[in-house]
C-alpha cells in the first residue's frame, strides 16, 4: 500500500513538473526600463512563478503593449480577453472604485507609502473589495505612491490662494476637486504630456509626484516644488493589481496560494520603500539645475489642511448616494495611517 501511495505521489510531481505553465498575460502603462516594472512588477511575477514550482509564467506586457489606453486596463481584466493581470492607476477608469478613493483624498495618506499602503491591506476585506469583486476582479495588491506634490513653472506656491486662475494638471477626479477648490483649471492629460504643456505655457502647475521629473527631464520646465513638512504631500493615487476573477477561480489551490504569499504583508512594505526611494532622483535632480524645493512650515500647511477639507466633505456627500458612508472610511482610514506610520 505504501509503495502504490509513494508510486501515485511521484507520478502526480512528474506531471506537475513536465506540465506546460499557465502563461498570464500582466499589462500595463508604463515603461518597461524603470523603476516599477523593473524593481516591484518582475520581483513580484518571478516570486509568484517561484512559489508555485514554474506552473506559472506571467509575461509582463509594457506600454499598453496589448492595445487600449491606460484607461481601458481594468475594463480589460474585466473581462479577461486582452490580459489577464493589470497593473494600473484606478482613477484612470472613473469612478469604478469609490471607497478605495479615501486614500486618495488631501492629507489622509501623509509621508509614508509603507504605512499607506498597510492601511489599505487591513481594511481591504471590510472595506474594499466588494467594488473590485463588482468588477469581476480578484485583487492582487493595492498600493500608493508617494504622493503628490504640486510642481509649478515661473511662481512659487506657499498659501492655497496663489492657486486660483492657474491652470493645473490634474490625474483624476478627486485631484480635479482639489484644484476647483482652490479657484484653478483643471488639465486632465497623461503624464507624456507634461513636459510639452509645461513648455508651451499650457499649464503652470502639475500635481504630481517627484519621481517623473528625471525620466521626463522635468528640471527643464519647472521653477518649484512645494511639499509640507516632513514630505506630507497633497493626495494620492491608489494603483491596483488585479486579475481577471474567472482566470483567478480556474487556478490550482497552490498556484493561487503562491499569488497570496508573493503579495503578503512583507511585500507591501517592500512596495512602500520601493516608491519612496523612487522620489529621491527627481529631488535630487531639482537641487542638481537649483530649483527651489519649498518645504512649508507647520502653520502654512495648516492653512491647506483648511481650505481642502471642503473636497473630504465633497466625496463623503457623493459617495453616500451609493450607499457608502464616507465619514466612517475617513476616520478609518486616518486612524489606520496613524497606527502604521508609528511602527
Amino acid at each position: 500500500m505504501k509503495k502504490t501511495l509513494l508510486l501515485i505521489a511521484l507520478l502526480f510531481f512528474s506531471f506537475t513538473a513536465s506540465a506546460e505553465p499557465i502563461k498570464l498575460i500582466l499589462h500595463h502603462f508604463f515603461v518597461p526600463n524603470d523603476v516599477p516594472q523593473q524593481q516591484m512588477l518582475e520581483p513580484w511575477a518571478k516570486e509568484v512563478e517561484r512559489l508555485s514550482n514554474n506552473q506559472v509564467d506571467i509575461v509582463i506586457v509594457p506600454r499598453m503593449g496589448r492595445g487600449g489606453k491606460p484607461k481601458d486596463l481594468i475594463s480589460q481584466a474585466t473581462e479577461g480577453k486582452v490580459a489577464d493581470i493589470v497593473w494600473t492607476v484606478n482613477t484612470y477608469s472613473g469612478k469604478l472604485f469609490p471607497s478605495s478613493e479615501v486614500f486618495e483624498l488631501p492629507f489622509i495618506h501623509r509621508n509614508d507609502p509603507v504605512a499607506t499602503n498597510l492601511a489599505i491591506r487591513e481594511m481591504f476585506q471590510s472595506d474594499l473589495k466588494k467594488e473590485y469583486d463588482a468588477q469581476n476582479l480578484e485583487v492582487m495588491f493595492l498600493h500608493v505612491h508617494h504622493g503628490h506634490a504640486f510642481l509649478t513653472n515661473r511662481y512659487e506656491l506657499r498659501t492655497p490662494d496663489q492657486l486660483r486662475g492657474k491652470r493645473v494638471r490634474i490625474p483624476g477626479r478627486i485631484h480635479k476637486w482639489i484644484a476647483e477648490e482652490l479657484g484653478a483649471v483643471t488639465i486632465p492629460t497623461t503624464v507624456r504630456q507634461i513636459p510639452q504643456l509645461l513648455q508651451r505655457n499650457v499649464v503652470d502647475t502639475v500635481l504630481i509626484t517627484a519621481n517623473i521629473i528625471k525620466p521626463l527631464k522635468m528640471q527643464s520646465q519647472v521653477s518649484a516644488m512645494t511639499e509640507g513638512p516632513d514630505g506630507i504631500r497633497f493626495a494620492n493615487a491608489v494603483f491596483s493589481v488585479a486579475m481577471n476573477k474567472d482566470k483567478w477561480n480556474s487556478l490550482p489551490s497552490e498556484v493561487q496560494d503562491a499569488f497570496r504569499e508573493a503579495s503578503n504583508e512583507e511585500w507591501l512594505k517592500k512596495v512602500g520603500q520601493i516608491w519612496r526611494d523612487y522620489e529621491k532622483p527627481g529631488m535630487e535632480q531639482l537641487k542638481t539645475f537649483r530649483k527651489k524645493i519649498i518645504v512649508l512650515n507647520e502653520n502654512e500647511i495648516a492653512q491647506w489642511e483648511e481650505a481642502l477639507e471642503p473636497v473630504t466633505e465633497r466625496w463623503i456627500e457623493d459617495v453616500s448616494k451609493d450607499g457608502i458612508d464616507g465619514r466612517k472610511l475617513v476616520e478609518k482610514a486616518k486612524r489606520l495611517v496613524e497606527k502604521y506610520s508609528n511602527r
